[in-house]
């Protein structure tokens, strides 16, 4: 059963921001993913590092992914950023979305009267970590599910979360079917078997492709209503990095390579 009937409507102005663990740009192509391909226009944007931690560092800054050879708003954030994080004494181009001023853009939206509520899949994202605390600071409320495939339990406590909030919300969810094993819920096949080992004598490319093709799938099945709820509000959706199928005998991610930086960007903007 999916999440489709548990979400009400968040507060005006309210703002989703999504990641998809890992999940290659050209997955993202080949996917048939109508919930989030309406969202807006895709990109073919570069990560700001190749890997969970380093991108989100950066995009809870600012620094989204973007296209560098287009002098464009929010699709190049040297440009005019969405989130612009107001310090070392520049106030920012006029060319951006929003202007905070804090510690992240989590810090900054609270600052301006929002409820910053987070759910991150990946590992990274343990608040029990010492590098899990720091990403997840600023947040008034943060679940870590404690693996890569619970994506309905996110989206169940995200719902609830929204349901109680008097405020505008800042929704992050980092969404982790997309990430190595490449498994969500119900998967026919076991969350042990990687075929993506860095390193690894056994991996497989297609079926690299053909099970993070089938997760992102399933995450847009479970995603529309989330996405429903948030019709008419900001919504920013992309990957914080890629995976390498075996390009240049890489695999995996961790590693500086155009696949671990291509990622799929999306966004639809609404007046703050």
């Amino acid at each position: 059963m999916s999440t489709a009937s548990r979400f009400p409507g968040p507060q005006p102005g309210s703002i989703l921001f999504i990641t998809l663990d890992s999940c290659r740009y050209d997955t993202f192509c080949a996917a048939h993913a109508p919930n989030l391909k309406a969202i807006g226009p895709l990109h073919r944007a570069m990560a700001p590092s190749y890997f969970t931690y380093g991108s989100h560092a950066a995009m809870f800054v600012g620094f989204t992914p973007g296209i560098a050879q287009r002098a464009e708003p929010f699709v190049n954030p040297k440009f005019g950023k969405l989130f612009k994080i107001v310090g070392g004494g520049f106030a920012g181009k006029g060319t951006e979305w929003v202007a905070l001023t804090g510690r992240s853009i989590m810090d900054g939206l609270k600052l301006r009267g929002y409820r910053a509520i987070g759910s991150g899949a990946a590992g990274w994202f343990d608040p029990g970590s010492p590098t899990g605390s720091l990403l997840t600071a600023d947040f008034d409320a943060f679940h870590f599910p404690g693996n890569t495939w619970s994506l309905r339990g996110q989206l169940t406590w995200i719902a609830e979360e929204i349901a109680t909030a008097k405020q505008p919300v800042f929704t992050f969810l980092n969404v982790g079917e997309t990430h190595v094993p490449y498994f969500h819920e119900g998967a026919p096949w076991s969350p042990d078997h990687n075929p993506c080992v860095p390193f690894g004598t056994n991996n497989d490319a297609a079926l690299c492709r053909e099970r993070q093709r089938a997760c992102l799938e399933f995450v847009d099945r479970e995603l529309a209503a989330l996405l429903a709820a948030f019709r008419g509000e900001t919504i920013v959706v992309c990957a914080d990095h890629g995976d390498c199928w075996g390009e240049d005998g890489l695999w995996e991610h961790g590693i500086s390579h155009e696949k671990t930086l291509e990622v799929p960007l999306l966004y639809r903007v609404a007046a703050v």
